[in-house]
């Protein structure tokens, strides 16, 4: 496998970042449910690491598909599944980068983010996003931003099990290499025929 993307297929940067962020969003969501219900000091800030670092390969993506253009749809693909395929790559970005950020804004804007700081996998702290410590009605603006980050974590659930489907549809239906270019050891479906 190359290093950068080809005609044919993603390349090892692009296809270890993909499974790099999915995995994380996965345990994400699991974590998020999990901290909530047992309320364990150890696992927010876990998820606040998870969630920066998340944050920071999703930028990385975005900046490597500008650099390296991922290869093309298939030839044979309807003019409106390409729109669907573009439009739900392009909401994954968004929501890649707004979840986290939905999160850092939640516990800048937090009066008790003021008491429990954010230390990034114990490496360094999180600064408070500029501005939201000054709020009027910090609570208030905390209550927003968990709403918001509960929406998009909800919004990133649907978008992935139609991510997921698609790619299947791609891989047994259609019997195109979609899928077989992001997973380098699944082989394309033979023809039909």
């Amino acid at each position: 496998m190359r290093l950068t993307n080809s005609k044919q297929a993603f390349g090892l940067m692009a296809v270890t970042l993909h499974w790099l962020i999915a995995v994380a969003v996965l345990g994400m969501i699991w974590l998020g449910n999990y901290m909530t219900d047992a309320e364990d000091y150890t696992a927010y800030q876990l998820h606040k690491s998870a969630g920066i670092t998340i944050l920071a390969l999703s930028l990385l993506r975005l900046l490597l598909r500008f650099l390296d253009p991922p290869p093309p749809l298939p030839e044979a693909m309807p003019r409106l599944e390409r729109f669907a395929a573009h439009l739900s790559h392009w909401a994954f970005y968004a929501l890649m980068i707004g979840m986290p950020l939905s999160g850092w804004a939640l516990i800048s804007a937090s009066p008790s983010g003021d008491m429990i700081k954010t230390r990034i996998w114990g490496w360094f702290e999180l600064p408070a996003l500029p501005g939201l410590k000054t709020l009027a009605d910090r609570d208030a603006a905390a209550d927003a931003f968990e709403d918001a980050h509960e929406f998009l974590a909800t919004a990133l659930l649907v978008l992935l099990a139609l991510h997921v489907m698609a790619a299947l549809k791609h891989h047994f239906w259609n019997r195109d290499t979609v899928l077989s270019r992001m997973v380098p050891f699944l082989a394309p479906p033979k023809d039909r025929r």
